[in-house]
Order: structure tokens, then sequence, then C-alpha cells
């Protein structure tokens, strides 16, 4: 599917073409029909001969509707430029042919309109000063076609000239992200909330559950439409209505994104390659503010230089953008910033909500450039050294199809140069990275707890603030390498690390396991050591800890089990008073054991009595 734009200078007859060649008016609002004026953005379709059936955006061309226009100039695939025979290219022509190349518009046609007012002679003067105009620009030799809508003249001609620029036109992307910048929004009767947009990146189907970004609301897809018929699904390029359930309209505005959920993240910051256009009337310098524009958002902003202090005309340059609010964009999407009365610059989004930069720092602005430039392997390469990445996201955040993302993750895989784990993918920088995290995480543990055998894993975890999945692969990095061994409770030391004990530290213990050993089934329960040094006994596999403020000796404990185990085998249950008295002790130490078995999925409480876990239990 395709989108045809127009672009031009207002009153060059972009409506009135339109409408010749459509036989549907673009201009919708009752104020553009009573001014003659394009405010705001219209739409219509034509079928070609070829067969296309193409979606028509008209803009406004007024300088004080730029905006409007770059709305309607985010996804289009071919642009019109409109220029009038009696007049030839004025201001808004040169200012909409920049903003063409600022969005790298791939194609263009140029429709020469009002040719029955004027002389073909002075046809002849337009059309070599619109030579002149687009030179150097992306429509510098694009088709050149003479028309009036009043009298029909070249209608036909432009209608095939069209379709033979959308023969080289490329094909809408498919990367499985569908995304709607949303440019209308309204509510039909009985049907409730409607937005309209160009489909970018994805298909939509009916049913299909969506959100909109910036915002977060979510919803489904009650109904579609394009060129006014129903539709069940609807592909890349389409001119689409959606409509929804779950959303109001009154939370809808222009400048939203319809997408699949989790797809977009509001951007607050980009990283942006920005070109100034030739007319620039003075240099975008360093901290400026600005107007941000991409598709149909819009943000004023302030512009970080990253590799000068200004930008001339016709000159580019590296810049950040921070947002005063912020936009649903993706890398490779492109943008405009204006100030308040000229288009300044352009060009592709690079990164979004990327960290602050230093400036004029070589190794990032390198890593920039490989990002816009490099071949997809390196790029993928560079974002992973930053985190990992799920294998389904390479596609779309690296703006490839299918079969090319696939391509770039086996490139890297095949060089060792990045490692699968799961449907997660790792680049190796990174996994060494987080393995020196890691290592140096149990160090600064054992360091601030010299009595602990191990860092226990949940804590390690959090300290590096890493997935389940992620923790494990970097942990199984760290054995691999022999950096850390697996201990007790399956946390975490360096290889032969020992912990040892001052000498005051082993009289203690050996008093304290006297003790306890001598006690029996009833130790005593004061002049407990410290919590390192108890932890440290634990560890070690020297006592059994209740939790109850009563310590056993190991031996002594795994006795204790045994009989009881004996003993349900035999009465089939056991009771708080039966292991009292079969130990000798009192109510309290009979109670910590009991618990403690409870706890540890040895035995279940039913009632007053405890009978034995099964192993189905246990697995459960």
């Amino acid at each position: 599917m395709y989108v045809v734009g127009t672009a031009g200078h207002v009153d060059h007859g972009k409506s009135a073409l339109v409408r010749a060649l459509t036989n549907i008016d673009p201009d919708r609002l009752r104020e553009e029909k009573e001014r003659g004026l394009t405010i705001d953005l219209g739409f219509a379709w034509l079928n070609l001969p070829s067969g296309r059936d193409v979606s028509v955006v008209d803009v406004p061309g007024h300088e004080r509707f730029i905006k409007n226009m770059l709305a309607g100039a985010g996804g289009v695939d071919l642009a019109l430029l409109v220029v009038a025979a009696d007049e030839g290219p004025m201001l808004q022509t040169h200012e909409h042919l920049a903003i063409l190349d600022l969005l790298d518009v791939p194609e263009g046609v140029v429709a020469i309109t009002k040719c029955d007012l004027v002389e073909e002679e002075y046809v002849d003067l337009v059309e070599a000063e619109i030579v002149d105009t687009l030179a150097g620009t992306r429509l510098e030799g694009s088709p050149i076609v003479r028309t009036s809508a009043t009298i029909g003249e070249g209608l036909n001609e432009l209608v095939e000239t069209l379709d033979r620029a959308l023969d080289i036109t490329p094909a809408k992307r498919d990367l499985g992200r569908p995304r709607l910048p949303i440019d209308r929004a309204f509510t039909i009767r009985g049907f409730g909330a409607v937005v309209t947009g160009t489909l970018l990146d994805g298909s939509l189907s009916v049913g299909q559950e969506v959100e909109i970004q910036p915002g977060g609301l979510r919803g489904r897809i009650r109904g579609l439409q394009r060129h006014g018929e129903k539709a069940e699904l609807l592909s890349p390029g389409t001119r689409a209505a959606v409509n929804l359930s779950g959303i109001r309209t009154e939370q809808l505005r222009r400048g939203m994104v319809l997408s699949s959920r989790d797809v977009l993240t509001p951007a607050h910051s980009l990283d942006v390659r920005l070109k100034a256009t030739a007319l620039l009337s003075k240099p975008l310098v360093h901290d400026s503010g600005v107007t941000f524009l991409s598709a149909t958002a819009e943000s004023e902003a302030k512009v970080r230089f990253l590799d000068r202090d200004e930008l001339g005309a016709g000159e580019t340059g590296w810049a950040q953008l921070v947002l005063e609010t912020p936009v649903a964009v993706l890398p490779h999407d492109s943008c405009v910033v204006r100030s308040p009365n000229e288009t300044v610059a352009g060009g592709p989004i690079v990164a979004v909500n990327p960290r602050r930069h230093r400036r004029n720092h070589l190794p990032t602005l390198e890593a920039l450039g490989r990002q816009l430039e490099a071949p997809p392997a390196e790029r993928l390469a560079d974002l992973l050294a930053a985190g990992p990445l799920s294998r389904s996201e390479v596609g779309p955040v690296l703006g490839l199809q299918l079969e090319q993302a696939a391509s770039a993750v086996d490139h890297l895989l095949e060089a060792y140069r990045a490692v699968e784990h799961g449907p997660i993918l790792v680049g190796s920088p990174w996994l060494t990275t987080a393995a020196a995290a890691l290592v140096q995480a149990v160090e600064d543990y054992l360091d601030e707890h010299p009595l602990r055998s191990v860092a226990p894993r949940e804590y390690l975890r959090s300290r590096l603030a890493l997935e389940p999945n992620l923790f494990a692969l970097v942990v199984a990095e760290t054995v691999r390498t022999k950096d850390l061994v697996e201990g007790s409770g399956g946390g975490l030391h360096p290889l032969q690390y020992v912990v040892m004990l001052s000498k005051a530290q082993e009289e203690q213990v050996a008093v304290f396991m006297a003790a306890i050993k001598a006690g029996g089934a009833s130790p005593p329960t004061e002049s407990l050591p410290p919590p390192d040094l108890l932890a440290y006994l634990v560890g070690e596999g020297l006592v059994e800890d209740t939790g109850s403020g009563v310590i056993f000796d190991a031996d002594v404990y795994m006795d204790l089990v045994k009989r009881i185990r004996s003993h349900i085998e035999e009465k089939g249950s056991v009771s708080l008073a039966e292991v009292r008295d079969l130990f000798g002790t009192s109510r309290k130490y009979a109670q910590a054991i009991l618990e403690h078995l409870d706890a540890t999925h040895v035995t279940r409480r039913t009632g007053d009595v405890r009978v034995m876990r099964s192993s189905l239990e246990n697995r459960n």
C-alpha cells in the first residue's frame, strides 16, 4: 500500500487537483470551504491504471499551518509537489521541499497547475525555474506534468506518471510492530472513538489489543476501515480508520500513536542526526529552544549539540534533544525541528531515551555514527554491548525486516560476539562486564560479612538488578571461568575462599558447641554467639537454627529427626507431648523442633499432630 502526499505553496491548487483526480473533496472543515483555504489535513484515494489503490493526503500550504503539513507528510511514500503556472516556485514551495528532504520521502512527481491561465511560453519558463529549484533536493530529476484542474488538462498523464513513480518506490516495511500516528480523533454515534492515520511497520486486525502512547491507554480494535470500506485486516502503508473500544475520544489527541501493546515507551530525550536546511536564516546554537515534530507528534525541546556549538545552513551535526512533553517515536523515524517562523533542521532519530552524553566525546560520536550507517550486525553488537535484547526485538529496534534481523543475529553468534540464552541475546562485552560486577559484589559482601562463607544469591541478584534468567547466565559465566564457586545454599564465593576465625572466636565457638552438644535435646538458649558467628556455624553445617532462639548441635538434631521419623512411621503421627516425652525435654524445645520440621517441609501439621510430608507434597 502507498500514500501520496501533496506539497506546495498556498493557493497553488493542491486541493483542487486532488478533487479533480479523485472526485473527493479533501477540505473537510466548513471554514476551509468558506475561505477556500486548506487549514488542516484532507484525505482522498485514487485507483491507478496498474490496479494500485493509493491514499492521498492533502496538506495546507500556508506558512501558518506548516505543523499541520508536517503531520500529513509523515508516512508519505511519494510527494506530489504542486506549483502554480501563474506564480512559479514560492516561499512555501522551497520550505516544503526542504521538509521532504529532511523526512527522506522516497520519490516525487511535480504537477504544474493552472496551466489554462497563462501562455505556454510562460509555463516553459516556470518549468525551467522548477528544474532549478529541484536541483540538489530529493526531488531532483522528478517528472513534471502540466495540468489544469479546471479543464482537466494533463490529469490522465499525471495519474500515469504517479503510477510509474510508484513502480520504483520502496514497499512499506513490515516489522511486526504496527504503529498508527494519530492525525484525527472523533466520535461516531453508536460506535464510539475513531482515530485515523497512516499505518506503519505492521498490520492491524479487528479484535486486536492495542495501546496508545504517550499515556498508556489500552483498548481493543472494534472495527477497521480503509477508503470508506470495512476491513478485517490492514497492512502497512494503509490510510486507516480505527474504531476503538475501551478508550474515550476525549482521551485522544493528534500526536498520540496507536500500536501493539508494549511496543512504544514515551520518549523524553532523543539522539538525532540533524541537517540544517539551506534556507536557514541564522545558525542554530547549542541549548537553543526549538519545536520538535515527527509524524503527528509535537513537543517543545532543547537542542544539546554533541559535536559543535552551532549548526549553520546546510551543515550536519549530532544533537541530543531534551523534550518538554513526551512523544512516541522509535529509532530510524525522521524528525524536523522548527523555530517559531522557519523550518530549521531535521533528520533521523538514532536513539530514544539515551543517557546524557559528554560533548565532543569521540567514542560516543563514533557509536552514534555506527547506529546510523554501519551494517546491521555491527549496529546490533553496539546495542547488545549496552544491554540484552530478546531476539524478537532485534528487527523492530534496528528497523530491519525479519530475514535481515535473523542474519545479523546469526552473524554475531557465529563470531562469538553474543550468546543466546533462551529468547534473550546477550553481547559478549555486556556479559564480561556483568560477570565482573558479580565478582565484585561477592567480594564486597564477604568483606562486609567476614564470617559468612558465601554471598547469598538473592542478595547478589538484587544488587545487580538482573532478571532471574539473566542472573543465572551471569552466574554460569563466572563459574565457567572459575572466578566464583557455588557454596552452601547456592551462595557464591571466590575459588579457595576460606573463613578465618580469630582466636577469641575459635574459643567462643568451642565453648558454645560443647554446651549445646551436652544439652542434647535441651540445649542452652542463653549466651548465644553474635549473629555473624552464628550464621557462620549454620553455613558450615555445625548447628541447626530453628529460628525460635533454640540452636541444636547438627549431629544431635539429625538424631532427633531420625527418632521422630521412626515414631511417625510406627504410630502414623506424633504429637507435641509425645516429642516432649520421647526426648525427656520441655514443651519449648519440643515445639521448636516440630515447628522447624514444618517450616523445612519434613512434617505437616494436622490438628494437634504431625505427619510426614509425602514426596509429592514437597514437589508442589
